[in-house]
C-alpha cells in the first residue's frame, strides 16, 4: 500500500501496534516489522521518487536532501508498506492494519496529483509453464480496459506513467499465438512491455523465470525477481471508511478466474481480433461494455 500523511515512525508505530512485532530500523528511509506467523513487513519512503524531487529543488549541499526527506514527506513521498507473502486464507488478518492506518491519519490516492499513490497486489504464480502463463496474459489482456472502470482508477493514476496498459499491437500478438512456448511468451512480451510501468507488470517474474532475456533488454536495477505476478491499477483509498483491500482483490479475483477458462479465452480472443479495424483499432467502450455483459452472464462480476 502506498499512501502519504504519516511519516516513517508514525506508520512503522502502527504495524508494530496492530501485529506486536519486533521493529528494526534499515536506513533513514526504511524499517522493519517481524511479525511471528506472517512474516516481515517493510515500511519504507519511496527512495528513488524522493531523490528525484531532491534533484529537482537544487539543495544547497550534499547532506540537504537528508533534510528534505523529513520536510516534504507528507506532502510528496509515498510511504509505503510492503507486506510478507500472506496465503489467500489469512488475507483479512490485514483488515486492522488498514483500520488502524486510517484512524491514525494516511491519507490515500486521491490526496496526491503528484504520487498516483495505489495498492499492488503480487500474487504467486500457479505454475511457471507457458500454457499458465499465456492464459493469465489473455485474461488481463481481455479485461484491461474493463478492469480500469472497475476499480474506478483514479485521473491522476491514469494520466501518470506507472500503470499503463499493454499496446494493443501486443494483444493482437498476444491472441494470434497458438501454443506459445516459454521463450515465445518471454520474447513476446518483452517486445512490447520493456518497462516496469504496466498495470500487470511481468518483468519481476521474467527476470525470476529468464533474467538473461530480460537483461538483454531491459536495464533496470529496480526489478526485484520473484515468481509473482505485479498487479498494480488499483487506488488505495486508505482515508475511506468503507475501504478495504477486500475490494481490489475481488477485482483481480476476475483475471484469476478466466485465466483457469482457456476456451473462453480462446473465443474472447477471437472475438477481440475480429472486432479489429485497421488504423482504428477496436473501440474501446465497445469492448469494455462487451466484456462487462460477458462476465455478468458468466457470473464472473
Amino acid at each position: 500500500m502506498e499512501f502519504s500523511g504519516l511519516d516513517l515512525n508514525q506508520t512503522t508505530a502502527v504495524v508494530q501496534q496492530v501485529f506486536s512485532g519486533k521493529i528494526t530500523s534499515v536506513s533513514p528511509a526504511a524499517c522493519k516489522v517481524a511479525v511471528e506467523g506472517l512474516g516481515n513487513f517493510t515500511i519504507e519512503l519511496d527512495w528513488h521518487f524522493l531523490k528525484k524531487k531532491a534533484a529537482q529543488q537544487n539543495p544547497g549541499t550534499p547532506g540537504d536532501w537528508l533534510d528534505l526527506l523529513s520536510q516534504t514527506a507528507a506532502l510528496l513521498v509515498p510511504m509505503e508498506v510492503v507486506c510478507p507473502p500472506i496465503a489467500v486464507s489469512d488475507l483479512d488478518s490485514l483488515e486492522p492494519l488498514v483500520t488502524e492506518l486510517r484512524r491514525t491519519g494516511a491519507r490515500g490516492t486521491e490526496d496526491s496529483m503528484i504520487a498516483a499513490y495505489g495498492v499492488h497486489i503480487n500474487t504467486e504464480v500457479p505454475s511457471l509453464d507457458a500454457f499458465c502463463l499465456s492464459g493469465y496474459l489473455r485474461s488481463f489482456a481481455l479485461l484491461q480496459w474493463w478492469l480500469v472502470d472497475a476499480h474506478q482508477v483514479d485521473f491522476a493514476r491514469r494520466i501518470s506513467p506507472y500503470i499503463d496498459l499493454y499496446p494493443e499491437a501486443y494483444l493482437k500478438q498476444l491472441f494470434s499465438r497458438t501454443a506459445p512456448d516459454t521463450n515465445q511468451v518471454c520474447d513476446d512480451y518483452l517486445q512490447y512491455n520493456a518497462s516496469r510501468n504496466r498495470a500487470l507488470d511481468l518483468l519481476p517474474l521474467l527476470a525470476y523465470m529468464a533474467p538473461e532475456q530480460v537483461s538483454r533488454v531491459v536495464f533496470d536495477t529496480k526489478i526485484m525477481a520473484r515468481p509473482a505476478f505485479h498487479y498494480r491499477l488499483p487506488n488505495c483509498q486508505i482515508d475511506k471508511p468503507d475501504w478495504s483491500l477486500a475490494g481490489p482483490w475481488n477485482t483481480w479475483w476476475v483475471v484469476e478466474e478466466l485465466a483457469q477458462r482457456p476456451d473462453d479465452l480462446q473465443d474472447l480472443g477471437a472475438l477481440f481480433m475480429d472486432l479489429h479495424r485497421p488504423l482504428l483499432g477496436v473501440p474501446r467502450s465497445e469492448w469494455t461494455a462487451l466484456m462487462g455483459r460477458w462476465l455478468q452472464d458468466h457470473a464472473l462480476a
